[in-house]
């Protein structure tokens, strides 16, 4: 029987194919939600969504008539599958178009997000073994754990609107810096410390902003 996980008041469906949902993630969905009603207007983006359930949230806790259109993206064809179905579970079904591939390929260009939430693997690859459990994919995150990071701080860079905020879930702080995310044209508003992890605000940083 395929495991379901109680997320904040969302039945999560999730398998060994994908990183079983932890409770302190939903600080993300509850920061991003903050900051979509805050955001300009315009549809939300979630790069790495697994189980989904990180956006999903984020969208449930929106009024319904501030609501926005989630697009979530995911590389794993099983992460793809779970959150469709965790979408019409959750009633967000017509709120939610979920997108199976490499994020630098599944997105237009003229595509542009008013809030990008982005949870990718942060592990360094000599560091997964500590991990058994998790699906190498869902932790992997390369040589130095920034391998996936820096490859959502590139759509951020191409996709976000251009008074438009991201919310970016990393290892610790010292990620966070090496990342430097000021050579995608992005900097860090805010850093928050987490059960395990942090996350940081972004914003577009000086005259490479994307025109609305």
């Amino acid at each position: 029987m395929t495991p379901t996980v109680d997320f904040s008041g969302l039945q999560i469906t999730y398998d060994e194919r994908v990183l079983e949902p932890r409770r302190w993630t939903a600080d993300q969905s509850r920061w991003a939600a903050e900051l979509m009603s805050l955001a300009p207007p315009g549809p939300v983006l979630e790069l790495c969504c697994g189980a989904g359930h990180i956006g999903l949230l984020a969208t449930a806790l929106t009024a319904a008539d501030t609501r926005r259109h989630l697009v979530a993206v995911d590389l794993n064809p099983a992460a793809v599958t779970l959150s469709t179905a965790n979408a019409a579970a959750a009633g967000l079904d017509d709120w939610v178009e979920v997108r199976g591939g490499d994020m630098s390929e599944v997105l237009s260009d003229r595509e542009v997000f008013s809030v990008i939430i982005a949870d990718p693997p942060w592990v360094a690859t000599e560091q997964t073994t500590r991990y058994p459990e998790d699906p190498l994919l869902a932790i992997d995150g390369g040589p130095d754990g920034l391998a996936v990071a820096r490859l959502c701080a590139r759509v951020m860079q191409e996709h976000l609107h251009r008074d438009g905020v991201a919310v970016l879930q990393l290892g610790d702080l010292d990620q966070v810096d090496a990342l430097d995310l000021t050579a995608y044209c992005l900097e860090v508003t805010e850093v928050r410390a987490g059960e395990r992890g942090v996350l940081a605000s972004l914003r577009r940083l000086g005259p490479d902003a994307r025109p609305a």
